[in-house]
């Protein structure tokens, strides 16, 4: 039930989060156990960068919070500065909100 009502909001924010090349959709999915977060250019259907919490220690939080430095220091690398946040219909709580923190102080505007 829970992940029925998640894509349903997922779908309905996809509807007006879109990516760029200049501005790409920082997409993030958790899981249980780990979260993942990707820079993707919509315009044409690809993945610039990729990053996740495997082989970070910590609790939940802090990994995510990880995951979230790690992503905005590769998006430096590539000289992306701005992106659009996707939330992935999650509720913007807890690991979402610490990846989030963790991309905007390594750089990251949303």
């Amino acid at each position: 039930m829970y992940k029925v009502s998640r894509v349903k909001k997922h779908k309905r924010i996809r509807r007006t989060v879109i990516g760029t090349s200049k501005r790409p959709r920082l997409s993030v999915f958790k899981s249980g156990i780990h979260i993942y977060a990707q820079l993707i250019d919509d315009s044409l259907g690809k993945t610039l960068i990729s990053a996740s919490d495997m082989g970070v220690k910590g609790t939940k939080k802090e990994k995510a919070y990880e995951v979230g430095k790690k992503i905005s220091e590769k998006a430096n690398g590539l000289k992306i500065k701005e992106v659009v946040f996707d939330r992935g219909g999650f509720l913007y709580h807890g690991r979402i909100a610490e990846l989030a923190r963790g991309s905007r102080e390594g750089g990251l505007k949303f």
